[in-house]
């Protein structure tokens, strides 16, 4: 007998991709303006246009919407740079992340989301894999500048980007410090040298 899948987990095609992209739509307007706890799935379907039994059918929770919402997200982020230089490669991750954190809409988007991921399970887990994803995606930079001589080997790549933008979150979500193209310069030079050092 086949398993029945959880709310959010599978992915629609055809017509149905067009309720999927309102709900996502409007469920990302609400986060960004009010936060995870005005997630409400009505609601949601009211702003969507779509019919209430829709969304609760497929998604049953705030959580499991917030989460199919963050996989999308990674989905439909951009490819990593290809500079060819290890530098500018780090650099343009760090102010990929800026422009993301301080876009009126996706930073708000971002810190509702995080919020959620600390009381939703489902949310949670959904922000691991986006992280995961995003991190994997732009390890590509270090292995190839390791291959040409730019880093040395045994490094671990995943580390190494997770190294760029983790001061740059933790200036959103802790210090309030201004984030801009200067800030990303900084944190994916310190990211660097400790990948040169090999410390990562």
């Amino acid at each position: 007998m086949e398993a029945t899948p959880q709310p959010g987990t599978v992915r629609p095609g055809g017509r149905t991709a067009r309720v999927r992209e309102a709900v996502f739509q409007a469920a990302g307007d609400v986060l960004a303006e009010k936060g995870f706890d005005a997630l409400d799935l009505a609601e949601i379907a009211r702003i969507a246009g779509v019919g209430k039994t829709t969304v609760y059918r497929r998604w049953g929770t705030a959580g499991a919407l917030a989460a199919d919402l963050l996989d999308d997200m990674a989905e439909q982020s951009l490819p990593r740079a290809r500079t060819g230089s290890v530098d500018d490669d780090l650099r343009a991750n760090a102010r990929l992340v800026v422009k993301t954190l301080t876009d009126p809409r996706q930073g708000r988007l971002f810190k509702a989301l995080i919020a959620a991921s600390l009381c939703d399970e489902q949310a949670a887990r959904a922000l691991h894999r986006f992280y995961a994803v995003r991190i994997s995606e732009w390890a590509g930079c270090v292995t190839d500048a390791v291959g040409r001589g730019e880093l040395p080997e045994g490094l671990d790549a995943h580390r190494v980007i997770a190294n760029v933008s983790a001061p740059l979150y933790y200036a959103l979500l802790n210090t309030g410090a201004a984030l801009d193209d200067a800030a990303a310069d900084r944190a994916a030079a310190a990211a660097l040298a400790a990948a040169r050092a090999g410390i990562a």
